[in-house]
């Protein structure tokens, strides 16, 4: 276990007997020559120069941001073992993994570990011989960690995943709620707690919990510009993600979200035999295949994790092209959450997705049945509402979704659907009157189904058998189709004009809103849905976003590789080729060799030597001495 705790070459030299060893002198050093970046992004650099003074902080920033430097660079300055409070084992170990490659004295403390290694952990973190520790929240608040801490020398607290802590974020975790133990023991050790999803009423609870009412507050953009956003009606969900995953990611490591363990069973074996490699991820596997599972993930370039969204809070995995969404996620927090998972690395990337009446009716069912209290389902209502809104809107989605965080967007963000194919409306009031008015003729007792056979004028065993054929409303809806009146009712649901009666039949009920349509006291607009959808590749809109000023270095490279040359082209599958084979001999996934964004730059600067190669971004000093040589044989190769 020693050679986990030491340095090798390039990064913050090695342990000169106390176990500290030669720090980096600032914050920008260690940038430079550990990570290999010239600059901070964003607020980075106001935040680590924060925490290195000794402030607590809270810091909000999206998914790819940066957050994990914030507190990483912070180790490397400041003296003492800095402490990692991280949710999942899997996230744990794929950032030590990263730290390890960089030269940095970092290890994990979990279950995964047996008894001896354990205890060496414990040897070198209370000796100084780490730099960063990350630990799960239910070892540190055992009296056995909290003692080891007593006798450590500490630089600081990083309580990663923060919205953890509160019982309206999407992902509770009890432990949480003990960290402020942290503060109670150790009151001059700074704190810095990091989540990428917060609202208004998150954030309040995440300060309130961890006792962090003084420490400052650091609120990024929640904007992700790289992502192209997508929310398409159901038809045939299969097939229509096929043919977006065919046009759109036809070699892409990616992720695609069902709501059941049957269904993620189901699509990862349809995928498969459609010649599409895909894995399955469910709570109900054995915990051995999870773990393969995601390890094969990990470590592949161009593998479909199918999963529910017991999936991908600990990925650290760059590369995800896209997220696709087979069901309606629960809330716009959650949606905004699984989402980030794609282009971490700043690279262009989709986020797809197919909703249906029937992913409402069953949100809303599990909803209720549930064991919570009246005031938490009346909050997880509001959320489910505002997540209806989003996919029905005909609004920029980027300037619905960034609003749901208290952030105005001025501009539509041109990256899209809403933007690259602007939606039509129409006055929807006659067609919603007629809607309603079928609601309420049969009894209120109805699905969409039914009501749309009435409509129009389908004489089917159903209608017959209630006699609704002799109703007034019954063919009075000829002039939209099937597909159109799908639209309508689930427009005037998402509009709160109907609701879902869970208690009776699961019929729809009209509200107060829509008795108010009815009596003519209120008009309609509604969207339409486009007749055809229209695919545009994820580069071609991130070359018009950019255009617009969105997005930055990172995402004009990858725009350049939507149009590279055969010769390029030829170079960056040889550079990637290089990259997994390095990564197999040494049992690391891919990335941590070197992200997606680093080998674009190769093919766009071809360095030819090493004084050339270190310029590159990514490229530090260990990375340097190890790596260099062979992706400058394959870059002279292909001279």
């Amino acid at each position: 276990m020693d050679s986990l705790f030491s340095y090798s070459g390039g990064g913050p030299a090695g342990s000169d007997g106390d176990g500290f060893g030669d720090r980096p002198a600032t914050a920008l050093d260690a940038l430079r020559t550990v990570f290999g970046y010239d600059s901070f992004r964003g607020q980075q650099a106001e935040i680590i120069d924060h925490v290195v003074q000794g402030g607590d902080a809270l810091v909000l920033m999206p998914t790819g941001g940066g957050k994990s430097l914030c507190y990483q660079i912070p180790a490397l300055v400041r003296d003492g073992v800095t402490v990692v409070v991280s949710p999942l084992i899997a996230l744990m170990r794929d950032q030590v993994t990263a730290l390890r490659e960089l030269g940095v004295r970092a290890a994990f403390l979990n279950s995964s570990l047996g008894p001896a290694e354990a205890r060496e952990v414990e040897r070198a973190m209370v000796q100084g011989d780490l730099d960063l520790l990350y630990v799960a929240p239910e070892r540190l608040v055992t009296p056995r960690f909290l003692d080891l801490l007593d006798r450590t020398r500490l630089a600081l607290f990083a309580l990663d995943e923060a919205h953890c802590v509160s019982q309206w974020g999407h992902d509770f975790r009890p432990e949480y709620l003990q960290l402020s133990i942290l503060h109670e023991r150790h009151p001059m050790v700074p704190r810095i707690a990091l989540t990428a999803t917060a609202d208004v009423q998150t954030r309040a609870e995440i300060r309130e919990k961890l006792g962090l009412l003084e420490a400052r507050v650091f609120l990024s953009s929640f904007d992700r510009p790289n992502i192209t956003y997508r929310v398409v009606p159901k038809k045939t969900e299969r097939q229509q993600m096929l043919a977006f995953l065919r046009e759109n990611h036809p070699e892409d490591a990616g992720i695609i979200y069902c709501m059941s363990r049957n269904k993620v069973e189901d699509v990862a074996a349809w995928l498969n035999s459609q010649g599409r490699e895909a894995l399955p991820y469910h709570a109900g596997l054995p915990a051995e295949v999870r773990e393969a599972n995601q390890d094969r993930f990990i470590k592949s370039e161009g593998l479909v994790m199918v999963a529910t969204v017991a999936f991908g809070m600990g990925i650290d995995k760059p590369n995800v092209r896209f997220v696709c969404h087979l069901d309606l996620p629960k809330s716009l927090e959650a949606y905004y959450q699984e989402t980030g998972r794609a282009g971490r690395d700043g690279l262009p990337a989709n986020a797809w997705m197919a909703y249906g009446m029937a992913d409402v009716v069953m949100l809303r069912q599990m909803l209720e049945q549930s064991e919570a209290g009246d005031s938490h389902r009346r909050v997880e209502r509001g959320k489910l509402e505002a997540m209806l809104g989003y996919c029905e809107t005909s609004d920029c989605r980027r300037q619905v979704l960034l609003n749901y965080f208290n952030e105005v967007l001025p501009e539509p963000c041109g990256n899209c659907d809403t933007c690259l194919e602007p939606v039509e409306t129409w006055d929807g009031t006659v067609a919603a009157q007629k809607a309603l008015s079928a609601v309420y003729r049969t009894g209120q007792r109805y699905g969409a189904g039914h009501l749309i056979d009435v409509l129009l004028g389908n004489s089917t065993e159903k209608v017959a058998q209630q006699q609704h054929d002799r109703l007034k409303t019954f063919g009075v809806g000829k002039d939209l189709s099937k597909a159109e009146w799908q639209s309508v009712y689930r427009q005037l649901v998402a509009a709160g004009l109907l609701t879902v009666d869970l208690e009776g039949y699961g019929g729809f009920r009209l509200t107060d809103a829509g008795v108010a349509v009815l009596k003519n006291q209120r008009e309609v607009r509604l969207r339409k849905d486009p007749v055809q959808e229209r695919r545009r590749g994820v580069h071609d809109a991130l070359r018009r976003h950019t255009a617009k000023g969105g997005g930055g270095t990172a995402v004009s490279r990858a725009g350049a590789r939507g149009a590279m040359s055969a010769e390029d082209d030829r170079l960056w599958h040889a550079l990637r080729d290089c990259r997994t084979a390095l990564a197999k001999d040494q049992g690391v996934p891919p990335y941590v060799i070197f992200h997606d964004s680093t080998l674009l730059e190769m093919v766009a600067q071809r360095p030819f030597d090493r004084a050339a190669f270190a310029h590159l971004p990514g490229v530090g000093g260990r990375k340097l001495e190890r790596y260099a040589d062979a992706f400058l044989d394959v870059i002279r190769e292909h001279g």
